[in-house]
This record gives C-alpha cells, sequence and structure tokens, in this order.
C-alpha cells in the first residue's frame, strides 16, 4: 500500500468498479431524487439500519451525496458508492467501506439494497467487487462485516461472498428504533483469502 493510498482511502475508484451486472460508482447529486424513493419509509431497511433518517427527505439525499462527494469524514472516515444495474444505471443500493486502520490496512464494508433487489444477489456482488478493490487494489489485509445477528440476509450476503464468521461482538450498541441492545457478528476476509 502506498503512502498516498493511506492518507486518502476515501478516493472512490476510478474507473468505476463493475462485473457487467452491478457497477459500484460514486454517488451523484442526481441520484438523490432515487436515494430519497428507495430510504423513504422502507421499513425493514430503516430497522436494520436504525441511524438513517425517516421520513427520509430531499435534504437528508443532497447531505448523503454532498457527504460522499467530499470524501466522509465525520467520526469515521468512509467511501460510500452507490449500486447501479451495469446496463440501465439504476440505483439498486450502496455499498462502503469504512477505513478502520488504514495503516494496520483493516476497513469494514457495510452495505444495503432497494426492496426491489433484494434475494437477487445484488448485495452480495457488490461486497466482492469492493472486497476485490479493498484487498486486491489497496492491498489492505483484512475486510470485516458487521451485523445484528437476528438481520439473517445480510448475514447470507457475507458467507456467500466468502467471509469467515469469526464470532459475536456480544451487546455491540443499542438499536435506536426499539431501544434493545444487540449483538453483531463479526465475519471477515483476508488478502490472502481474496478469490481474483
Amino acid at each position: 500500500m502506498t503512502l498516498e493510498q493511506i492518507e486518502r482511502p476515501t478516493t472512490p475508484p476510478k474507473p468505476p468498479l463493475s462485473d457487467g451486472v452491478v457497477t459500484l460508482r460514486a454517488w451523484r447529486t442526481e441520484d438523490v431524487p432515487a436515494l430519497v424513493t428507495i430510504c423513504n419509509g422502507d421499513e425493514e431497511m430503516s430497522y436494520w439500519l436504525d441511524r438513517l433518517p425517516q421520513p427520509y427527505t430531499q435534504k437528508d439525499g443532497r447531505d448523503y451525496v454532498l457527504r460522499a462527494e467530499r470524501g466522509w469524514r465525520g467520526e469515521e472516515i468512509e467511501t460510500p458508492l452507490a449500486i447501479v444495474d451495469a446496463e440501465t444505471g439504476e440505483v439498486l443500493g450502496s455499498c462502503g467501506v469504512r477505513w478502520n486502520d488504514p495503516q494496520q490496512g483493516v476497513a469494514e464494508v457495510g452495505y444495503w439494497t432497494r426492496r426491489e433487489a433484494r434475494g437477487r444477489g445484488v448485495a452480495t456482488r457488490a461486497v466482492r467487487l469492493l472486497a476485490g478493490w479493498v484487498l486486491g487494489t489497496l492491498s489492505f489485509e483484512r475486510l470485516e462485516l458487521l451485523a445484528d445477528t437476528r438481520n439473517e440476509p445480510s448475514l447470507r450476503v457475507g458467507k456467500k461472498a466468502g467471509f469467515r464468521r469469526e464470532g459475536v461482538i456480544r451487546s455491540a450498541r443499542t438499536n435506536a428504533r426499539d431501544g434493545l441492545r444487540v449483538d453483531h457478528a463479526l465475519y471477515s476476509l483476508l488478502r490472502s483469502e481474496l478469490v481474483q
């Protein structure tokens, strides 16, 4: 990994990542209407992503895209990418990376998909593409995936994308939607395990 990659890991991949079915690219201002349509009122997504504002407004969408364009730097350093249909360009979801410890080569993947894209392998394809970029192109050593132990669809994505379950982080946080403490399953994929 180069010094520049460590210092500026938030730069989206160029060219965008694609497997011919889905493409991972930077979020754009013109994605805001789709983002609002997808995120506003999706009870399943907003339960698991309990920090997602509800209702989800145009302002929320614009703020999200603006932060993504600038290189997300808040409490955590992240690079959120739009998952789009490789042929039509339709926004299908989001897949991003949180740069937990760039100097040690450790990052974390996160993802969500719109209701109509679930169960079609979209998230798995996106996670594989992202893993190839983080572990292959950027030569990070470890990519982690955390999910609520009750979120079976998300756990399946990790397994199908080749991640290994390492264990459970008990009482990891409180879900803001229902106030319950939740356990997170911890999965990881190492650079040496990446299938090219």
